[in-house]
């Protein structure tokens, strides 16, 4: 219990610390936002502080810090430094680095972004990898809800009817105004959520004598054959760091009415979802230890899953208590799920110019996305997760890359630059090791996995130093 509340205690101290140097480094000052520049009712809508908060939290904390965090606690309690780790130095920062970047290039979406600091070439990769990006997105949080439900109600209604159920939601949220729907109901999703953190969390406690919660040693970190580096990395997605966030914060940077709320909102939000993932690493740490520390019980449990967390939820809260802790994890996807297809739909509106506030162009652009994504959801939800889980994680590796670039490029502290490029060599590192090894991808042995992973790290490192960081500092002296 101690590595916990330590954990807890040095995500909000990191808030306090970390979160204020980012926010100095970067400078946020007094112009005119987006949507206090040109609102349209549609997308650039002004928004109260702790409204766009909320929105913003739910908006990126999908099933990644429930599902990701339970499949990550098979390697025991190290996942613990992961997610706070993580979450400070690397998560936080790519959020609230996405946010800012967006308001001062007008509301874009991260594809342009990119665009704007790493060159046309990498705009036009990450239009395609957005979006491809986005409807997988949307059907993992679109499948997974959809799988609970059913759960809730056997003898009514199955995991198809749930999706369609689902998806006409989507299909509501993607085309109404930001303020109609997503703006109305996230307020109630969020106290779903804080219900369900609180909850657990509480159980957790409670239960402690019969179910300890597990301490960080050297002796409980994982099952044989399950290498942390770099599984654990890209298992535990959203509750450490997640590129998905970058093609969500931009949709919020169209409601803020001024940049001094970034901290409170972009980074801010991330901590949030930190301390749910921690809260739920540390539930299935405890919940299934099994065997001499090692997450025996949670590995033949299959990590994060709709039955893990029913499981749980109804050991730990009791009947009533459950369905209330379930209610908040359904919450989470379907308010991840409907920003991620709104998401697909304002990028693929940035790539063509094409005007949002014409409701017959917002339907030709939502319909056939809508469509795609249940298409998708007749896929193995397993495989479709493992191929989100990794890209994911190569979008943010890019989106730090691109605030590195523009730390370098703002002119006014180059060095500052460090806060996004340390983390993007680490998430580079980590990426391309993975999809070399991993089955879904390459299938190569480690011993080339790993060298080859880091050596491409520290050729993107070298090059970030040699063609931007170290001409700014010439021309600064």
């Amino acid at each position: 219990m101690i590595s916990f509340f330590l954990c807890l205690l040095a995500l909000i101290v990191g808030y306090f610390t970390y979160g204020v140097l980012v926010e100095k480094i970067f400078a946020p000052d007094d112009r005119k936002t987006p949507c206090v520049a040109h609102p349209d009712g549609v997308d650039y809508v002004p928004m109260k502080p702790w409204r766009a908060f909320l929105i913003q939290l739910l908006n990126i904390a999908g099933l990644g810090p429930i599902f990701g965090a339970l499949s990550g606690a098979i390697w025991g309690p190290s996942v613990f430094l992961w997610i706070v780790l993580g979450t400070i130095f690397a998560g936080a920062v790519h959020d609230f680095l996405s946010g800012m970047l967006s308001i001062r290039n007008d509301g874009a979406s991260i594809s342009e972004i990119v665009g704007t600091y790493l060159g046309g070439g990498m705009k036009q990769v990450m239009r395609v990898f957005s979006v491809i990006l986005l409807v997988m997105v949307g059907v993992v949080f679109m499948v997974g809800p959809a799988g609970l439900l059913a759960i809730l109600t056997p003898d009514i209604l199955d995991v198809r009817v749930w999706t369609i159920i689902i998806l006409v939601y989507y299909f509501l949220a993607t085309m109404l105004p930001i303020d109609k729907i997503i703006g109305k109901l996230y307020p109630i999703f969020g106290i779903c959520l804080i219900i369900m953190a609180v909850g657990i969390a509480g159980a957790t406690i409670f239960h402690s004598g019969t179910r300890p919660m597990m301490e960080i040693t050297l002796k409980n970190l994982h099952p044989a054959g399950k290498p942390i580096w770099p599984l654990m990395f890209i298992t535990v997605a959203c509750g450490a760091i997640s590129g998905f966030h970058a093609t969500q914060s931009p949709m919020i940077a169209r409601c803020l009415t001024s940049e001094k709320q970034g901290r409170r909102i972009f980074y801010g939000a991330m901590v949030a979802e930190g301390v749910i993932a921690l809260i739920w690493a540390a539930a299935g740490c405890a919940f299934y230890n099994k065997t001499g520390g090692l997450m025996t019980g949670l590995l033949e449990a299959g990590g994060g899953n709709s039955t893990t967390v029913y499981n749980m939820s109804i050991s730990l809260l009791g009947p009533l208590g459950g369905v209330l802790a379930m209610i908040g994890v359904i919450a989470c996807p379907i308010t991840s799920g409907d920003t991620a297809f709104r998401s697909a739909r304002l990028t693929i509106a940035d790539w063509f110019h094409i005007d949002q506030k014409d409701t017959k162009k917002r339907l030709l652009l939502s319909a056939p996305l809508l469509l795609l994504g249940y298409l998708i959801s007749f896929i193995d939800y397993s495989v479709v997760w493992r191929y989100f889980s990794w890209s994911n994680q190569t979008l943010a590796m890019i989106a730090l890359w691109a605030g590195a670039a523009y730390l370098v490029k703002s002119g006014k502290h180059p060095g500052y630059s460090l806060i996004a490029a340390i983390p993007a060599a680490f998430m580079s590192a980590v990426s391309v090791t993975y999809i070399l090894i991993a089955e879904e991808g390459f299938k190569l042995s480690t011993s080339i996995g790993y060298p080859v992973g880091i050596c491409v790290a520290l050729l993107l490192t070298i090059l970030f130093f040699v063609k931007g960081l170290l001409p700014a500092l010439q021309q600064k002296k």
